[in-house]
């Protein structure tokens, strides 16, 4: 299993793949949060805080995740390379949770240069250090489950076609409605007890309560259910293709 998860990490490191990743989420990033004359500009907000990032970030991740991860099976099914792996002395289990772990190490890796954010907002301030540090860690963590999920998704995505492209649709729907879809049917008002069941469903409500600055158990049972059971669906259809 490590053999396969650093060959996957040299996949995307030794190409460009994992370079355009990192490059189009700074530059993405930093645009909106210093530049752009909007919403999310953080010199135009009035508090010292990364709330417009972490507001930002889970939409370019919609984008850019099921992008790394749409070759993950999917062009291993095409090439055949994936009857290869099946003669190797691992389990479907093993190639499943090697290239989950490369995409979040991946989505991890594209994280650390945003803390030169909360270092500058640190010191914009006033006065200086005057931000929730609490909020800021915690929000972190929920954008880093955020991502690892994405990472399920669009794994899972990959395994059940051939085409990149269809994996990449799929892998995108699927987290925008689970991020935001299921958030948005719960705002309409018209479903009744269901509406609180749509909201609690989807990604956004469990992500919006850690930014809050608390890390609450259900929040992270949901997000490692979530990602579970993704990573069984892949692994389910991985042992199905073997057969």
């Amino acid at each position: 299993m490590r053999a396969l998860y650093l060959k996957e990490i040299r996949g995307f490191l030794s190409s460009i793949i994992g370079y355009v990743f990192i490059f189009i989420f700074l530059i993405a990033n930093g645009t909106f949060l210093w530049f752009v004359n909007y919403d999310t500009n953080i010199l135009e907000g009035k508090v010292a805080d990364l709330i417009p990032f972490f507001n930002l970030a889970p939409v370019i991740f919609l984008i850019l995740i099921p992008a790394i991860t749409m070759r993950s099976i999917a062009e291993e099914k095409r090439t055949g390379t994936i009857e290869l792996l099946f003669t190797r002395p691992i389990s479907e289990w093993q190639i499943v949770f090697s290239k989950f772990l490369a995409g979040a190490t991946l989505v991890f890796i594209s994280l650390l240069p945003t803390l030169v954010y909360y270092v500058s907002v640190y010191y914009l301030g006033k006065p200086v250090g005057n931000i929730d540090h609490g909020a800021t860690i915690t929000s972190y963590i929920g954008l880093l489950l955020l991502g690892v999920s994405f990472v399920s998704i669009g794994l899972f995505a990959s395994s059940i076609t051939q085409s990149q492209i269809v994996a990449f649709i799929i892998a995108m729907f699927g987290s925008w409605f689970l991020y935001e879809g299921l958030d948005l049917i719960g705002s309409f008002s018209i479903w009744g007890d269901l509406d609180f069941l749509f909201k609690n469903i989807g990604i956004k409500a469990h992500y919006d309560s850690i930014m809050k600055g608390v890390v609450d158990t259900r929040d992270l049972i949901y997000f490692l259910s979530l990602i579970a059971i993704f990573l069984l669906s892949t692994h389910t259809v991985l042992k199905g293709h073997k057969r």
